[in-house]
């Protein structure tokens, strides 16, 4: 019977218990939820424009040869440094020295048949003058002074016909003259030769398109041709702020300014001159800046990734992206900043720079904030 009543009172005291324990879990507050948050904190924030870029020599010129001929020699080797007017190779130049003189003799010639014509025009004037002055007392035949006149018109006119033919040899003089100094070839610009396209003894052929000897370039300063894509390149304006790093060195950054943007996308003259239709695929615009290059670290054709800044930032407070909540009408963000009992608070917010990994905060919330980046788990979201 003891036992009976002992058994009993254990049961109720259990009872007791997990009542109490109910009752008070009932009556204690929940645990606040568990957000993904962020800090407010200082940092420089910019808004940039990220394009793919290719460098080049700001100055570029393929050196060809306007005659036909054997390439004798080259003065020149691959990396030399020249000036403009430097002697880079020569052509052959017989046949040049043969063509002047050619045009030479043909000059002369003419020239001594207009001697002759000179004087056979003096002696058919006189003769005609003479004759007309006898032609009114009929001293001499109607038909004796129409040949003495026409023989003077046309000494006259042959004398024209050799004048003519006379600037027509000295314009191939000229031109002779011109052919054989292109026959010696001369840098159009002060740079490097960065390649060598024609070997000596090589014969070229200059009928149609100008075949190439070398290649010319200024390394002193390269140009970038950084390809924007026509969503982002009403944008971009002369004089902005561009950076770009290499494959080799992508830690170290080249700063230049923003010279301009071709007007014309890359391949719209490529695609006009082809007469091909055009095709579905993007459309890039190539802009353009210069950057020192005195050590020629840069190379030509290196790979360039380059940010055109928009606008940018220092020692401002930002937060993520992902804490700016819905937009209001005024422009203002809602973000939810936690108190100091760890609940999530809306509050509105002005923004700047956006780059659509951090925002600018201008007004709204203070360095060191917590703000809500994502919601809790379901595991943490309560007790």
């Amino acid at each position: 019977m003891e036992k009976s009543k002992f058994r009993k009172i254990a049961i109720v005291l259990v009872l007791v218990v997990v009542a109490g324990l109910i009752f008070y879990s009932a009556q204690s507050p929940g645990k606040p939820p568990e957000y993904l948050t962020a800090t407010v904190e200082r940092a420089d924030i910019e808004n940039s424009v990220l394009a793919s870029g290719t460098l080049q020599g700001v100055k570029q010129v393929d050196v060809g040869a306007q005659v036909s001929g054997q390439l004798k020699s080259l003065k020149v080797k691959l990396g030399d440094k020249v000036k403009k007017g430097q002697w880079l190779a020569e052509i052959d130049p017989m046949l040049a020295q043969n063509s002047l003189r050619q045009t030479l003799v043909n000059e002369e010639n003419l020239v001594a048949k207009r001697q002759a014509t000179a004087a056979q025009l003096k002696d058919a004037k006189a003769t005609y003058d003479r004759y007309k002055k006898l032609q009114p007392d009929d001293a001499i035949s109607k038909q004796e002074y129409e040949t003495a006149e026409s023989n003077y018109k046309v000494e006259a006119a042959n004398l024209l016909s050799l004048d003519a033919q006379i600037k027509d040899a000295r314009i191939q003089v000229e031109t002779a003259r011109v052919n054989l100094a292109y026959t010696h070839i001369v840098a159009p610009i002060d740079g490097y030769v960065v390649g060598i396209v024609t070997q000596e003894g090589q014969t070229v052929i200059a009928e149609q398109l100008a075949p190439v000897l070398l290649k010319l370039a200024d390394l002193d300063t390269m140009t970038v041709k950084a390809q924007v894509s026509e969503a982002d390149v009403i944008h971009i304006v002369p004089g902005q702020e561009v950076y770009f790093t290499i494959l080799g060195e992508s830690e170290k950054r080249y700063y230049a300014t923003l010279r301009g943007t071709e007007p014309a996308p890359q391949n719209f003259l490529e695609t006009q001159a082809a007469g091909a239709p055009k095709q579905n695929t993007a459309v890039f615009y190539n802009s353009l800046f210069d950057v020192p290059n005195p050590d020629h670290r840069l190379r030509i054709s290196m790979t360039a990734q380059v940010r055109i800044v928009l606008d940018k930032a220092k020692d401002v407070l930002t937060v993520p992206v992902a804490a700016l909540g819905a937009k209001n009408q005024d422009g203002s963000f809602v973000v939810r900043v936690l108190d100091a009992e760890g609940k999530a608070q809306p509050r509105n917010v002005q923004t700047g720079i956006n780059n659509n990994v951090r925002a600018e905060i201008k007004d709204g919330l203070a360095e060191g904030d917590k703000v809500v980046i994502g919601e809790p788990t379901p595991a943490v979201a309560g007790a």
